[in-house]
């Protein structure tokens, strides 16, 4: 018996002959994920005066399986932008690694982190345009939020063909079909965002929330939200829809 860990789980050479490598050589088509298999549903947004805040819930589903539920999709990045993920997790976490890779390199910078919000939008929607171009699309659909280079307020979309999307309120997925018309029922397009406060803006998205959660398979009532400020980025990440926390729902 050959004790070599490099042999293990190999068949012996001596007895069965030297392995045919050849099998392993391929002259198809190069492959690429032609569906996403855990995903991620809705991520929702509002702009309000001063700032803007972004929510999801914490699932990730495996087809119809609610299967993971603990999966956090509202990344920050940098001091003052936060990008929201959904569709495919397993691209989530690419662009993740992307996004700490650039974070990395712009803080070694003379100048430090410069990249706001609207710059970082820019720059994922040339992924995804350029991914999609190649026939290997980042199968996600984002929302990233924070302050343009003005300071104010910033809230826009990119999906995996690299199309782009601003509005004072915006959702993806089931969220663009159930959670946008009760966002535009509250804050009409004629009204100011300066008439719209940080409080309202919170308990929209809660509202938002518990809509999906009651009509949407691939939701949950645990969900993570972020509010944009001036003053930083405050981050919850554990919260639970009101009215489910003892299982009537």
């Amino acid at each position: 018996m050959n004790h070599f860990p490099e042999a293990w789980g190999r068949p012996r050479d001596d007895v069965y002959g030297a392995y045919d490598h050849s099998y392993l050589q391929t002259t198809g088509p190069k492959a690429h994920t032609s569906s996403p298999a855990v995903t991620g549903t809705s991520v929702l947004g509002v702009k309000f005066n001063g700032g803007v805040v972004l929510a999801t819930d914490n699932l990730a589903s495996y087809g119809s399986l609610a299967r993971f539920t603990d999966v956090k999709r509202l990344r920050v990045f940098g001091s003052n932008a936060i990008v929201g993920f959904g569709g495919d997790v397993s691209d989530m976490q690419y662009i993740d690694r992307l996004l700490e890779s650039i974070d990395i390199r712009e803080n070694y910078s003379h100048h430090g982190n410069m990249l706001n919000a609207k710059n970082l939008h820019t720059y994922l929607s040339k992924v995804f345009y350029k991914r999609r171009s190649e026939f290997n699309p980042l199968w996600n659909h984002i929302l990233v939020a924070g302050y343009d280079g003005e300071g104010e307020p910033f809230l826009s979309s990119a999906d995996l063909l690299g199309t782009t999307f601003s509005a004072p309120h915006l959702a993806t997925g089931f969220g663009a079909h159930l959670a946008v018309p009760i966002l535009r029922r509250l804050f009409p397009e004629e009204m100011p965002l300066e008439e719209v406060s940080k409080e309202a803006a919170i308990e929209a998205l809660k509202q938002c929330l518990k809509v999906l959660y009651y009509r949407d398979a691939r939701s949950m009532d645990k969900y993570s939200i972020a509010v944009i400020t001036k003053e930083g980025i405050d981050i919850k990440e554990n919260e639970v829809i009101e009215g489910t926390e003892l299982g009537f729902c």
